[in-house]
């Protein structure tokens, strides 16, 4: 499933590609890709940007331990595929998804275990709290 939608992503991106630059080829303001690149990553992200910040706000008054996921899961991310990309070029195992799914599983399982031990922890605080 995860495969899937990677791909469904890659695809639409491609897509996205495509009409950007069928753009810019009828455009009398012709870009170079370089240009292009500083121009679309730009406004993509501040784009990302004007979402995230209002939420990241929101959830920074009583939610930081959710800030701190995504953040480390979009890190996770970003370093699995460059663990695997790196691999596949310098001949050293081969690109596999499923190891980039298989590592962001093993994180998300002790997350999980984590914030259950949290979970039971605030509990027995918060019960021995109102015992005085």
């Amino acid at each position: 499933m995860i495969a899937e939608l990677l791909d469904l992503f890659v695809r639409g991106i491609a897509r996205i590609h495509e009409h950007i630059l069928a753009l810019n080829d009828s455009s009398a303001y012709f870009l170079t890709d370089k240009q292009l690149h500083f121009v679309v990553m730009g406004i993509a992200g501040m784009a990302f940007l004007f979402v995230i910040y209002p939420l990241f706000l929101l959830l920074s008054k009583k939610h930081v331990l959710v800030i701190a996921w995504i953040y480390v899961f979009t890190v996770l991310v970003m370093l699995s595929f460059a663990i695997e990309i790196g691999q596949g070029l310098s001949g050293t195992g081969t690109m596999d998804m499923r190891d980039v799914i298989s590592g962001l599983a093993g994180f998300l399982l002790l997350f999980f275990v984590f914030a259950a031990v949290r979970a039971v922890l605030h509990f027995l605080t918060g019960l021995f709290r109102h015992k005085d």
